[in-house]
């Protein structure tokens, strides 16, 4: 059974590509679709969806969570993975009703996320059977390191991006993340945003654009 995840659209009625933002814990969908305004007029052609997390979040009830953090809000282990569990369900069912929605193929919707926006993008985008069109995560990490090459069923290109002054996610999780990515074949470009803490910089929102114009000019 999975949960309906609420979101707002921009981008022109028809389209023929998609990307799917996913925002971080305590945020909301909002937070993260202003940034289809300085990415619109280069993807013209290009949807943009930013669903909120099903749960509310326990330390920010004006926002939400994808799963709790059990050394912030005291929850279990358990608890904690159970509920992102959930959640990849939650996201699976939300961008077969975007794919169907928007009558694309998967080749042409792209994954955004933040913190743990990008720990969920970087779990469901290599076990949906056919390829999305990519990955840009920035400021998170790689939730199963040793368990993700027995789980792989598709292989999109990913690109990590991440500040070397992030207080909240650890700067060596792009390391760690790239590392197991690479090593279970998928295609990986990493940017350091130098200077930059648990945010999106200007060079490193350029860095993503670039990634997604080639990702969806080449298919």
């Amino acid at each position: 059974m999975t949960r309906e995840l609420k979101s707002e659209r921009k981008g022109p009625e028809q389209a023929d590509s998609v990307v799917v933002f996913l925002h971080g814990y305590g945020a909301d969908g909002a937070d993260l679709l202003g940034l289809a305004d300085p990415l619109a007029p280069h993807l013209p052609t290009t949807a943009f969806y930013a669903p909120n997390a099903p749960g509310p979040c326990v330390n920010n009830p004006m926002g939400y969570q994808w799963f709790p953090i059990p050394w912030m809000d005291g929850s279990s282990p358990e608890q904690a993975r159970a509920s992102a569990e959930q959640s990849f369900a939650d996201i699976n069912a939300f961008l077969d009703m975007v794919l169907a929605a928007e009558s694309i193929e998967p080749d042409r919707l792209a994954l955004v996320g933040f913190s743990q926006g990008t720990m969920m993008a970087l779990e469901v985008a290599p076990r949906r059977a056919k390829e999305l069109a990519g990955v840009v995560g920035f400021s998170g990490r790689l939730l199963d390191p040793e368990g993700l090459q027995g789980q792989v069923r598709s292989k999109p290109p990913i690109l990590l991006l991440h500040g070397d002054q992030d207080p909240v996610v650890p700067f060596d999780s792009l390391g760690i993340a790239a590392d197991a990515l690479t090593a279970a074949g998928f295609e990986v470009y990493t940017h350091v945003m130098e200077g930059t803490p648990h945010g999106i910089s200007p060079d490193g929102l350029s860095m993503a654009l670039g990634f997604l114009k080639r990702q969806f000019d080449a298919r």
